[in-house]
């Protein structure tokens, strides 16, 4: 009975240190390469180190760890091919939603909820904050496969927001002049959306992501 009792605390402390070291590693205040160790996590988030253990595991199914017995964690960075990859779904899947929203006309209220997320970088972009800019960018290009109304699309594209963070932080983080670019970019892609060009909308996003990250 003891036991059982037990099982749900163990199990929200692994959950909330998986939350913890996730974060810390999507942010980039663990870069790619770090190594970290059961005990460092287990003092930061104030717990022992079995849930700890729990949680590396888990980080090491989705690929953001690499578990090195009586060494440690290494923090596994993003492999050029799989970048590649993301790119070339984000063009896909962005596309597609703008001819969606071309053939039906974008919402009143998603056009609303686009301009507030770009007013929100630019306030990111005056203070330099990458890490905060990588969020609200994400946001952006989720909110407008949402605006399409594919539930499907919306799900699976919120998928690689994870992926889409650390990308950015990556590419931003030497760079972070480029903020206020991106910004101004993202204007008009919301541009082309109000306007229905959805042609118009792919070739800006393609010139948008290689701007950035390179040709997808």
């Amino acid at each position: 009975m003891i036991e059982d009792a037990e099982r749900p605390r163990r199990v929200s402390a692994a959950h909330q240190v998986y939350a913890m070291t996730k974060e810390l590693i999507l942010s980039g205040e663990l870069p790619p390469g770090s190594l970290i160790s059961e005990g460092e996590i287990a003092e930061r988030g104030r717990v022992s180190r079995t849930p700890v253990r729990e949680a590396f595991l888990r980080l090491e199914s989705e690929e953001l760890l690499a578990l090195h017995p009586k060494r440690g964690a290494v923090v596994v960075p993003v492999p050029p091919g799989e970048a590649l990859d993301v790119l070339e779904l984000r063009l896909a899947i962005e596309g597609s939603a703008a001819e969606r929203i071309a053939r039906s006309g974008l919402d009143a209220a998603d056009r609303v909820r686009l301009r507030e997320t770009i007013a929100e970088q630019r306030e990111h972009a005056r203070s330099g904050d990458v890490r905060a800019f990588a969020v609200a960018d994400e946001a952006f290009h989720r909110g407008v496969v949402e605006a399409s109304g594919n539930a499907i699309a919306a799900r699976f594209y919120a998928t690689l927001g994870d992926r889409q963070r650390r990308m950015s932080i990556t590419a931003l983080g030497p760079r972070p002049d480029r903020l206020a670019e991106l910004a101004d970019e993202h204007e008009e892609l919301l541009g082309h959306l109000a306007a229905g060009d959805g042609a118009a909308f792919t070739a800006a996003l393609r010139a948008h992501l290689s701007a950035t990250h390179g040709s997808p």
